[in-house]
């Protein structure tokens, strides 16, 4: 009986743990897209949100907060280049804005 058990136990280990791996490079495979998506997302609102307040020449509060707070989660996301040069140039409005006050 022990020796049946053993057998058992060495066949199935393998398959039962070569599953879990399986299912963990699936689930990995999802949450990459996941986060690629989001992230691609965010750079569209980033982007939309940069050229509206750069021709207006101001942006409001509400604007800006939100504008970092998409860019803090795009950059945790792994994005940057072009949108942290955006961020700069909207940095520079809000702080002129500031300034007129």
């Amino acid at each position: 009986m022990n020796d049946f058990l053993m057998q058992t136990y060495t066949i199935a280990l393998p398959i039962a743990l070569g599953y879990i791996v399986w299912l963990l490079k699936t689930q990995k495979k999802s949450r990459d897209a996941n986060s690629r998506g989001t992230m691609l997302l965010l750079r569209v609102q980033l982007i939309e949100y940069h050229d509206k307040y750069m021709k207006r020449g101001s942006i409001p509060s509400y604007a800006y907060e939100n504008f970092i707070e998409m860019y803090d989660a795009y950059h945790e996301l792994g994005g940057n280049g072009m949108v942290t040069h955006m961020k700069e140039e909207i940095e520079e409005l809000s702080f002129n804005k500031a300034n007129k006050e």
